[in-house]
C-alpha cells in the first residue's frame, strides 16, 4: 500500500516562504520520481515541480527561480521550498509519485492548502 502524506501548508503573506514536505511509504515498483502539482479553485491540476530518479528537475515557468524541489532518500521524503510567494500561488498542493512499468502510474497525496494573502 503506497501512501503519500503531505505537510507544511498554511497561510502566508505575499513575499513570504513555506516549505512543503511529502513522506512516502510502501513500495513503488518502477519508481520514476516525485513531484508537486497544484490546483486552484475552478482550475485544472498543474505541475509545479518534478524530480526524477536521475536527478533531473522540471519546473513550471511561473515558479522558476522561486521554488526548489529536493529530496531526502533516507527519509523517503520530497520537499518543495517556496520563496517569494505570490497571491497566484494560492492552491491545494498535491504530492505525486510516478511509476513506470508497462504503463505510467501516478500516486497522489491528499493535498495541502497553501494560501497567500496580501
Amino acid at each position: 500500500q503506497v501512501q503519500l502524506v503531505e505537510s507544511g501548508g498554511g497561510m502566508v503573506q505575499a513575499g513570504g516562504s513555506l516549505r512543503l514536505s511529502c513522506s512516502a511509504s510502501g513500495t513503488i515498483f518502477g519508481f520514476y520520481g516525485m513531484g508537486w502539482y497544484r490546483q486552484a479553485p475552478g482550475k485544472q491540476r498543474d505541475l509545479v515541480a518534478f524530480l526524477s530518479n536521475s536527478g533531473s528537475t522540471n519546473y513550471a515557468d511561473s515558479v522558476k527561480g522561486r521554488f526548489t524541489i529536493s529530496r531526502d532518500n533516507a527519509k523517503n521524503t520530497v520537499y518543495l521550498q517556496m520563496n517569494s510567494l505570490k497571491l497566484e500561488d494560492t492552491a491545494v498542493y498535491y504530492c505525486n509519485a510516478r511509476a513506470r512499468t508497462t504503463i505510467w502510474y501516478d500516486y497522489w497525496g491528499q493535498g495541502t492548502q497553501v494560501t497567500v494573502s496580501s
